[in-house]
């Protein structure tokens, strides 16, 4: 039998003093904050008390550290899987409002559907359909959670919704520690549930691709 449920869990805070766009740049860590927050998110699924017994991260630092609690409560080693990151983005490294004044970066706005300045979403939703897909069938029963980042799993929840995936960063669902859960209905993906179990008042979040 496959997996009964699968969580998307975004990862908690990052230590972004900067308040830079990080996107796949190395060595974001978690800040203290964060770390409560991925036990929260962790603690929210182990209160449901449906087993976990499938965990899953994106390689980047601040994932692998949001998965920490999941290992600790569920007693679960991460498999590592790169189709769940950040997807790329022209401005990582940079902060957004600094960037956009700048006219020689208006060429990367001008295709917000693709979009024209990273990855296109069409790419994201594919590769994180395969993850899941993957992940699904690999745990033979109960729940499979996968840690990883705001825009994939936005995306996903558009895709899976039948909604365009162009849509404004600034007004996606998907907090710091969410949790948006899928069940597999026939062929395709099914939205079951959304959380945000995390403490994130006064949290910094400006990271995000």
């Amino acid at each position: 039998m496959p997996a009964d449920r699968l969580h998307l869990v975004r990862h908690g805070e990052v230590h972004n003093p900067e308040r830079v766009l990080y996107g796949r740049l190395p060595a974001f860590r978690l800040s203290a904050d964060g770390r409560e927050m991925a036990r929260q998110a962790a603690e929210f699924l182990q209160g449901l008390e449906r087993p976990i017994t499938s965990l899953v991260c994106s390689p980047l630092q601040r994932t692998r550290e949001s998965s920490e609690p999941f290992t600790e409560l569920f007693g679960l080693d991460p498999v590592v899987d790169e189709r769940v990151i950040e997807p790329t983005n022209v401005f990582e490294g940079t902060r957004m409002k600094r960037a956009l004044m700048n006219p020689l970066n208006w060429r990367f706005l001008m295709r917000p559907a693709v979009p024209s300045w990273g990855e296109p979403y069409a790419s994201v939703i594919a590769r994180m359909n395969r993850a899941m897909t993957d992940a699904w069938t690999r745990t033979e029963s109960g729940d499979a959670v996968i840690v990883s980042h705001q825009l994939p799993i936005w995306v996903t929840h558009l895709d899976v919704a039948g909604l365009p995936a162009k849509h404004d960063p600034r007004n996606r669902r998907c907090a710091l520690s969410s949790v948006t859960t899928f069940e597999r209905r026939g062929a395709g993906w099914a939205e079951v549930g959304y959380a945000e179990p995390a403490t994130s008042a006064g949290s910094i979040d400006v990271g995000a691709v």
